[in-house]
């Protein structure tokens, strides 16, 4: 082999050393720039759930982020995996007006279900019109003499109280006298009780009438129901 050829030779051998050493020189550099391409995860200091979500607005114009913006909150998204393929779709955060929708369609489903439990129940419980009239005269009655009760109760209060009011007002303070003594404290106390039980028995005969009224209207209603159920 002449001079010139083994001297390009060297020289070539040379060349291919320095660009393999300029290579792994590089190297480093390289792999770090690989390791920036790859999807951003989620950072634990901002949403910890690790995710990145895709979405895409009104305008069609296609999101990236490891959060929805609250004004992107109604749109569907798509959850990313490490490497940027969706791995499922979350249903967007529903609007006010959608919540009421479907609060006022779960209240609507629960009243039609409750209505049919009665319907049955209804049926199930009675053969004839007069059957209902019948448990309803019969509530009433009862009812009736709750309120006898306690009225003939408050009465025999009433006239206790006057009894104590006559004997109160000899003394102190219901007296005009000057002179009149302070009320015995036994009478006082007598006197305050009859009238919390007054008070009390008044309004039990009151919620009792309020109670007798509910038990006549909801006993009319069944009639009204299983008539038009009967085609009555």
């Amino acid at each position: 082999m002449q001079r010139t050829d083994r001297f390009a030779v060297r020289q070539r051998l040379a060349l291919a050393a320095l660009v393999v050493a300029s290579i792994a020189l590089l190297a480093p550099d390289l792999g770090h720039a690989t390791e920036k391409k790859k999807p951003r995860r989620a950072s634990k200091s901002g949403d910890s759930s690790g995710q990145v979500y895709r979405w895409v607005d009104d305008q069609g114009v296609v999101h990236f982020g490891d959060q929805v913006p609250a004004e992107y909150a109604p749109i569907d998204r798509q959850v990313l995996n490490q490497y940027g393929i969706a791995v499922r779709t979350e249903q967007g955060l529903l609007t006010e007006e959608e919540l009421e929708a479907e609060r006022q369609a779960a209240a609507e489903k629960k009243a039609a279900m409750a209505a049919a439990r009665r319907d049955e129940v209804l049926l199930s419980t009675y053969l004839s019109v007069e059957e209902i009239e019948a448990l309803r005269n019969r509530r009433i009655e009862l009812i009736d003499g709750q309120i006898s009760v306690t009225s003939n109760y408050l009465q025999s209060l009433r006239d206790r109280l006057r009894q104590l009011q006559a004997e109160a007002n000899g003394f102190k303070p219901y007296s005009k006298d000057p002179e009149a003594a302070p009320i015995d404290e036994k009478l006082a106390e007598e006197l305050a009780d009859t009238a919390d039980s007054i008070a009390l028995y008044e309004k039990t005969l009151q919620d009792t009438r309020t109670r007798q009224g509910r038990v006549v209207m909801a006993f009319d209603a069944d009639i009204a129901r299983f008539k038009e159920l009967k085609g009555l």
